[in-house]
């Protein structure tokens, strides 16, 4: 069975070794304190909150009756878009940032950085809008997410679904929430199930047309052996799902570290199973990322292996 890491809570990077998943696994210095892990939880909630609010009222003016020619641009391929909305909601999330933490460095999707902060350093992953398309449709499933990272891990974390205003945050050993617009807030925990043949999993799709046709021959092959498939178009929304008992398990193959940094963060919290990418990888690698409740977590990774879905899809 194909090696699974925990990037996110217990502290710890598993040996590489895919044939030995009961490696010890190498410590990694414990610097963060409760008061911190709060401090940044608090800090990416308010981000996500703020930058959630200017995507929401963002949409009606810019896809309003006459959108102009430049609202949406192609990015890696003709169907991989950024609006202007994703651009300027990152640019506000850097300068509150510059404001709040300054000299701590920033990874975005749209504005670049790097991980490469070394052990001592906070480095922010942000994602400011995580399912594009559904924006640009209209379609009410697309999400802000902000992550702060130390040496890989990520210490905090917060998505917040635009459209419903829920914000989903999890802290580095103090559990995951939901929380409402009416402040309401209750602790997210992952299903109790422990039978893969009846798991309602969550997946997504590339953009390349090469990953993609690989992509659907797997979803074929699983299809048969789970109660059903769901392709809601945000990654990070579908681990916040995995967490809040919505699906049983989410896989998706190409993410980059801004897609999962805080969702999985949110699901490990409520008790899920990680397989994680590399920290700081890219999509063209085209790695699995898989959030998984964990009564289940062995049976569906050893399918995963038998079926060929736990192997990369480079682009």
């Amino acid at each position: 069975m194909r090696a699974w890491r925990n990037l996110c809570c217990d502290g710890v990077v598993p040996e590489s070794n895919p044939s030995s998943p009961s490696a010890a696994p190498a410590t990694v210095p414990d610097l963060d304190t409760r008061d911190e892990i709060a401090e940044l939880r608090r800090v990416a909630i308010d981000l996500a909150l703020t930058a959630a609010a200017r995507v929401r009222a963002r949409r009606p003016e810019v896809f309003g009756a006459a959108p102009s020619a430049d609202v949406v641009q192609a990015k890696s391929t003709p169907t991989d878009p950024v609006t202007v909305v994703d651009t300027e909601t990152e640019e506000l999330i850097r300068g509150l940032l510059t404001e709040l933490r300054p000299g701590e460095r920033v990874l975005g999707e749209e504005g670049g950085g790097t991980l490469d902060g070394g052990d001592r350093e906070i480095v922010w992953v942000v994602d400011p809008i995580d399912g594009t398309v559904n924006f640009m449709y209209g379609i009410p499933a697309y999400s802000v997410s902000v992550a702060a990272m130390r040496g890989g891990r990520s210490l905090a974390g917060a998505v917040v679904d635009v459209s419903r205003a829920v914000v989903y945050s999890a802290g580095r050993g103090a559990g995951a929430t939901r929380t409402d617009p009416d402040g309401h807030s209750i602790p997210l925990r992952c299903n109790d199930i422990d039978n893969p043949g009846m798991a309602l999993l969550a997946t997504g799709f590339g953009y390349g047309a090469a990953r993609r046709a690989r992509q659907g021959e797997l979803v074929a092959r699983v299809l048969p052996r789970v109660r059903d498939i769901r392709r809601i178009g945000s990654a990070a929304l579908d681990l916040c799902m995995v967490a809040a008992g919505l699906v049983d398990a989410h896989y998706e193959h190409g993410l980059n570290t801004w897609d999962w940094a805080a969702g999985a963060l949110i699901a490990a919290e409520a008790g899920a199973r990680l397989v994680l990418p590399p920290p700081g990888s890219m999509s063209k690698s085209g790695e699995l990322t898989v959030a998984v409740a964990p009564g289940i977590a062995d049976e569906l990774l050893e399918l995963f292996d038998r079926l060929g879905v736990s192997e990369a899809i480079p682009d």
